[in-house]
């Protein structure tokens, strides 16, 4: 499958960014956008610094994630200006002086020390909207975040230019190279850690670049649903792999998930087939003009549909939605946004004035509320899972006649499901972005 080349698409890309920074400048009475790229953190009693993470305000604008100590400057009606760090440090690798498509749209100087951003920042701060975290000061340059400001700017940045679409798919592409491999791995027997490092091997990234820990689970270990312990030692049999992990395209993430039963023949496979068509459908309903909270409640429907056509449930799907027994065994979100971040800004936002959509009551864990709309990017991931303390508490709050308690103890080992896809929303029908990627591996 191609994907297209994202750098045609920078200069448009900018030009939004630009004019969204100054409708949030005036929205905040401010002169000038200043955002740093954030320093590293020491540990605690140590000499040594914890991996350096981007600020996502900064790598919207460039592609650049190593480069700590470094600052855009943007006022409108000039050119953005980048200011980049290029230490004296034969510590460590040096980044290379900044090239490639995107520098002919900036006005770049380069620093040897980070104190010698001061002069080529604005000459008053109080005139600025910072954006970033406190590490960042540097003089007066304080980050403050002006709540205007940031509402705004992240509240747009649910629309997703041409652009970011472009390296939202490259990612897809390296992310389900990974899951191949991994796939491969648990089906030879390999343990939690060496399915992680076949992952990413094939992925060419490690923790510090991957947007996220991944989770590896075989068995029991399905129903964590944030498992990353990694096992070194494959269970004895293996009898199911869920994994979730992502990759990073030019500070975009991918997040996907699949699960596997080792047995092809079984009825964990039957289970699983059913929650992947159920997924299926449930993106293609990621249309404009839909609620994110109403394809959740019905996600809970179908799931408690499938669980009762496999005998796991004794009550309609209504019953067990109202009851809250569906949220024993799907007890997350439906799904979030996603980009610059794996779990992207503004999931509940009214407006870009601020304001917050709140979840349903009884869904704790939805990290979406909006009403859907075209080039918003989003996860769909619903799951069925077999997890012990859930399930006690289910058996002790009376609604444990609902449950045929055989047939979770014979589904219990497995652990559980999760299928998980990105979705952009159009103008028209779903865009999936991950399984076409799949279909062309």
């Amino acid at each position: 499958m191609s994907v297209t080349d994202p750098a045609p698409l920078y200069a448009d890309h900018l030009r939004v960014l630009m004019q969204r920074a100054g409708t949030a400048l005036e929205r905040g009475g401010l002169d000038h956008l200043v955002i740093p790229s954030g320093t590293q953190h020491a540990k605690l009693f140590d000499d040594q610094a914890y991996p350096f993470f981007v600020n996502p305000q900064f790598k919207a604008w460039l592609p650049l994630l190593r480069v700590p100590h470094s600052w855009i400057v943007y006022t409108p009606g000039q050119r953005p200006k980048l200011i980049f760090l290029q230490p004296f440090d034969y510590w460590h690798a040096v980044p290379d002086a900044p090239s490639g498509w995107w520098v002919a749209h900036f006005d770049i100087h380069i620093i040897r020390t980070p104190d010698q951003a001061l002069p080529l920042l604005p000459g008053d701060a109080a005139r600025c909207a910072i954006l970033g975290e406190p590490q960042s000061t540097l003089g007066a340059f304080a980050p403050n975040n002006p709540e205007a400001v940031v509402q705004y700017l992240e509240y747009h940045r649910s629309y997703k230019t041409p652009y970011e679409v472009a390296l939202m798919r490259q990612a897809q592409q390296l992310a389900v190279r990974g899951h191949r491999a991994a796939e491969a791995a648990f089906r030879a027997g390999a343990s939690e850690f060496a399915i992680h490092m076949a992952y990413c091997a094939a992925v060419g990234q490690d923790a510090n670049d991957l947007p996220y820990g991944n989770i590896i689970a075989l068995n029991e270990h399905c129903a964590v649903l944030h498992y990353t312990e990694l096992g070194r030692t494959a269970p004895a049999p293996s009898r199911s792999f869920l994994i979730d992990a992502g990759a990073d395209a030019g500070g975009y993430a991918a997040d996907i998930t699949r699960t596997y039963a080792t047995d092809t023949g079984s009825e964990f496979q039957a289970l699983i087939d059913a929650v992947d068509q159920a997924q299926q459908g449930m993106c293609r309903a990621v249309r404009a003009g839909t609620d994110y909270r109403q394809l959740h409640i019905d996600a809970h429907l179908t799931l408690a549909g499938i669980l009762r056509d496999f005998d796991v449930l004794k009550v309609s799907p209504e019953a067990a939605l109202a009851s809250g027994v569906s949220a024993a065994f799907f007890p997350h979100g439906l799904g979030h946004p996603i980009g610059l971040q794996v779990h992207d800004v503004a999931g509940f936002a009214a407006s870009d004035h601020g304001g917050r959509i709140e979840r349903p009551q009884g869904h704790p864990y939805l990290r979406m509320t909006r009403v859907l709309e075209p080039g918003m990017v989003v996860t769909i991931e619903p799951g069925l899972y077999f997890v012990d303390m859930l399930l006690e508490e289910l058996r002790g709050n009376g609604h444990a006649d609902a449950v045929n308690w055989s047939r979770v103890d014979a589904f219990r080992p497995y652990g559980g499901i999760r299928i998980e896809d990105e979705v952009l929303c159009t103008e028209g029908e779903a865009d999936n972005l991950t399984r076409p990627v799949f279909a062309a591996a």
